[in-house]
């Protein structure tokens, strides 16, 4: 009794150390708003994959997923520190907590407050609530003693060690038009690949592939390039770099409505759709 008392008033529980992790990855974050639509080097900005039909697997996960930081459930429970390296996955949150929110670097961390391009090296590090604590979004090539956990493709980890395995770039979404926008400003919330550049792997979240997490049922997280028979990257590539929403304190831009005008032609779609349908003759 002694020793437990001693220990709780330490601070040393077991317990006491796994809230501490919980509310350090779960406290809510406050991410960038753009003042010009574009994204910048020191952004802080979620990754999200937006939901979209999933055609090649009969049970996913739906809606719109964020990246976020996912330590061994394990170790989670026995520590209050985060793990090196550290786990990623995909989950159905749209709230920027410490777990989800990335901060946008320029490879040389010199370029704060510039405008990030495509094409242009850029590392996304995240601080999981930790105080004094940067991991950095990495990834290499896959060995048989190192790959994703389901899909047995490149993993994607988050490491405390500064190297070019850190470095990421984004691709304009059209592959026709990729050439020609090279070297222009990132639009922030816009769908974009994100490249890995060591390995050229694209970002991808695998909806079908579910991984049990310390916070519940998530999506696995790797680095492959998954292409159509058109050559063009599938929808588990496209990721969207969210800002703030000016609008309220703590939300993102995903949370913004939709105009009334595209509401409205959206509308005249479906009505004009269900005409035809009804008596083919009308235009």
């Amino acid at each position: 009794m002694k020793d437990f008392l001693e220990k709780r008033d330490k601070g040393q529980l077991l317990i006491q150390r796994n809230r501490r992790l919980k509310e350090n990855l779960l406290r809510p974050m406050q991410l960038s708003i753009s003042e010009d639509g574009y994204v910048h080097c020191g952004d802080k900005v979620m990754l999200v994959n937006s939901d979209y039909p999933e055609t090649e697997a009969h049970l996913v996960l739906g809606g719109d997923l964020s990246l976020c930081m996912t330590p061994d459930e394990i170790q989670a429970h026995l520590s209050d520190e985060l793990e090196v390296p550290c786990g990623l996955s995909a989950a159905q949150t749209k709230i920027p907590v410490g777990r989800n929110t990335f901060t946008i670097l320029s490879e040389d961390r010199n370029a704060m407050g510039q405008v990030l391009r495509y094409g242009q090296n850029f590392c996304l590090a995240i601080t999981g609530g930790f105080e004094g604590k940067m991991l950095y979004l990495s990834s290499d090539h896959r060995t048989l003693l190192k790959s994703s956990k389901r899909s047995w493709l490149q993993e994607v980890y988050l490491t405390d060690e500064v190297s070019y395995l850190n470095c990421w770039q984004a691709a304009f979404l059209d592959p026709q038009l990729r050439l020609e926008y090279e070297g222009y400003p990132i639009p922030a919330n816009a769908k974009v690949i994100i490249n890995h550049c060591h390995t050229n792997r694209g970002l991808a979240a695998h909806r079908h592939l579910f991984l049990s997490t310390y916070f519940g049922k998530e999506a696995e997280v790797a680095a492959h390039t998954h292409l159509d028979s058109h050559r063009v990257e599938k929808p588990r590539n496209h990721w969207m770099l969210v800002t703030g929403n000016p609008r309220k304190d703590s939300s993102t831009m995903l949370d913004l409505r939709k105009p009334l005008a595209e509401d409205s032609r959206a509308l005249e779609q479906a009505t004009q759709a269900l005409e035809q349908a009804v008596d083919p003759g009308v235009q």
